[in-house]
């Protein structure tokens, strides 16, 4: 599962690719903005982006790109 995160007077969005589904992502995002907690996410390799609610601009959450050719950063 990919999920863009825009964060607030930031250039550049963060990308963090994940094996939570889309449900279990979309609960995080929503109390971590009610409780004004942090977003905390663990990508597919284990490491974790952490990411203060109060900061975040938006969230979308998508599917990866399967069969991509060529390089990714």
């Amino acid at each position: 599962m990919e999920v863009k995160i825009g964060v607030q007077n930031a250039a550049r969005e963060l990308i963090v690719e994940t094996e939570q589904a889309a449900d279990e992502v979309e609960k995080l995002v929503a109390e971590a903005v009610s409780g004004e907690g942090v977003l905390t996410l663990t990508d597919a390799k284990g490491r974790k982006v952490i990411v203060p609610a109060a900061k975040l601009a938006y969230v979308e959450i998508g599917h990866g790109t399967l069969g991509q050719v060529g390089f990714r950063s």
